[in-house]
């Protein structure tokens, strides 16, 4: 009889190492799914009773508990209480998943990725977005995007400007994703372009002094110089926004990311025909392009451009009692042809032999 109450305590000993454990709040465990009840999930730690991971901390609002865990599924879980008077522990995962979330946030931060984030909603000053189960704030100021084209529910990329658990501050940028795909496809352009290169580019800008050209992630500037040989008073001549064109790369600025265009580059050179046709001493008709204080410009063969002296401009309008504008055509002697310098000057006078050997000299 004695012998048999010994092999009792024994067994009881045993038991009681069984559940030797030291749980406390805080703990991260380790346990299985066992079951469900009215207050959530039932999860089998190693203790005398299975823990509980109440609904609100097993499942966000909508979810169905059921799918979401399964009988015999091993997880990971916080400690969220200590044992209460019936030896039951409370569990929480929604805690655990946050935290892992957190840890990849802070990866994915360090590594400058792009994430994908589910818009929640449009809020005064920006958008709140849930990236990985967790709310984060995407500013107006680092949107990209129109915030009347973000809808709940619809995907946005961002990548994170500031990420503090202990506050929970959770700042994202839709526009930094644009900014840095952006500088990439500058950076692979600049790799491959070079001087005297033919692109295909998009007007996408004109000013006063030019037109900006896409020419697949990088604006080359188009100078007002570069149009035409032809004299252009405005891009817009020749320009529209929205016009497919073919542009010579003329420069190339690795440093300033800067890049210049022409097309002139792509005609022939007007001066070099020019050279075979226009004699000194000939007369030649042409049409008056520019009027400045020092004379008036003539184009005196196509692409080619002659001046005619402010004295001589005088000359032709008492001689003709009427005004020079630009559009006029006039008739006119060529007394100078420099085509090293692509420079003619003109008269509305034929030269004597005497002036033509002045000029000679």
């Amino acid at each position: 009889m004695a012998a048999k109450k010994v092999q009792s305590d024994s067994d009881f000993e045993k038991l009681l190492e069984q559940y030797d454990y030291n749980f406390k709040k805080g703990d991260l465990v380790k346990g299985v799914v066992c079951g469900f009840d009215s207050q959530g999930v039932l999860i089998d730690i190693g203790a005398k009773t299975t823990a509980v991971v109440p609904t609100y901390e097993a499942v966000d609002k909508g979810e169905n508990i059921e799918e979401k865990f399964e009988k015999g599924q091993e997880a990971e879980f916080l400690i969220i209480r200590e044992e209460d008077e019936d030896g039951r522990f409370l569990l929480s995962k929604k805690k655990v998943d946050f935290a892992y979330a957190w840890k990849d946030l802070e990866k994915a931060k360090e590594a400058d990725e792009t994430i994908l984030g589910t818009v929640i909603n449009t809020v005064k000053g920006g958008v709140l977005v849930e990236v990985a189960g967790v709310r984060g704030f995407i500013p107006s100021s680092q949107l990209r995007a129109k915030e009347s084209e973000l809808t709940a529910g619809s995907k946005i990329e961002v990548k994170i400007l500031t990420l503090d658990v202990q506050q929970n501050n959770f700042i994202l940028s839709n526009k930094k994703v644009y900014d840095d795909t952006v500088q990439e496809n500058k950076d692979n352009i600049f790799s491959q372009v070079e001087v005297g290169q033919i692109v295909k580019g998009e007007v996408v800008r004109i000013t006063d002094f030019g037109a900006f050209v896409d020419i697949g992630g990088v604006d080359g500037l188009l100078p007002l110089s570069q149009l035409s040989w032809r004299w252009i008073d405005h891009p817009t001549d020749i320009l529209h926004v929205g016009d497919k064109i073919d542009a010579e790369i003329i420069v190339i600025d690795h440093d300033k990311q800067r890049i210049s265009l022409s097309l002139k580059k792509l005609e022939p050179d007007p001066w070099i025909e020019a050279e075979k046709n226009i004699k000194e001493g000939e007369e030649v008709e042409g049409t008056v392009t520019r009027i400045k204080y020092f004379g008036a410009f003539v184009e005196v063969f196509p692409g080619v451009e002659a001046l005619l002296p402010h004295d001589e401009v005088i000359e032709y309008q008492n001689e003709n009692k009427s005004i020079l504008q630009v559009g006029d055509k006039i008739k006119t002697h060529i007394i100078k042809f420099n085509p090293a310098d692509r420079r003619i000057a003109l008269s509305i006078h034929k030269q004597s032999d005497n002036q033509e050997n002045n000029s000679q000299e």
